[in-house]
């Protein structure tokens, strides 16, 4: 498989991930009935939205094509994490919780791409480093809305 293959391979699944958090953060929106949260999900779902454009483009310039949806497993997640928010008492928390596990879990993904920096081009290294941070505060904010939800 050539490089500008896999690489485009490894950004797809990135990108697919990303259409995922946007979907979930959107529907998170309209989930819970705190003003200052609900505008946290959206400003967030709207990051995320950039975060995609700016994933595609990557792909782009690698000579490939990008995904145009996400997967299976976040549709599943979304499910279930409406399933949760029926059962519980406290619907921003259980809706922020199940945030803050998928934005580690993306956390994760970001973390292990750039682990391989030795191998990447620095247009992609600046991308993916921007993202994280910006994923970073994304959970500290979610953390301190938890902690004064629950």
């Amino acid at each position: 498989m050539k490089f500008t293959e896999k690489m485009s391979e490894r950004l797809n699944t990135l990108l697919e991930k990303t259409y995922d958090s946007e979907k979930g953060y959107l529907q998170a929106m309209n989930k819970v009935d705190n003003t200052e949260i609900k505008m946290f999900f959206k400003q967030t779902a709207d990051r995320r939205s950039d975060f995609a454009r700016d994933l595609r483009r990557e792909i782009l310039s690698y000579g490939e094509i990008p995904e145009e949806s996400g997967t299976l497993k976040g549709d599943t997640q979304r499910f279930w994490t409406n399933i949760k928010t029926l059962l519980s008492g406290n619907k921003e928390e259980a809706v922020l919780k199940e945030c803050l596990k998928y934005e580690k879990e993306s956390m994760e993904e970001y973390d292990n791409f750039l682990k391989d920096q030795a191998t990447l081009p620095p247009t992609t290294i600046a991308l993916l480093t921007q993202h994280r941070n910006a994923i970073q505060k994304a959970i500290n904010r979610a953390m301190v809305y938890e902690e004064s939800v629950s």
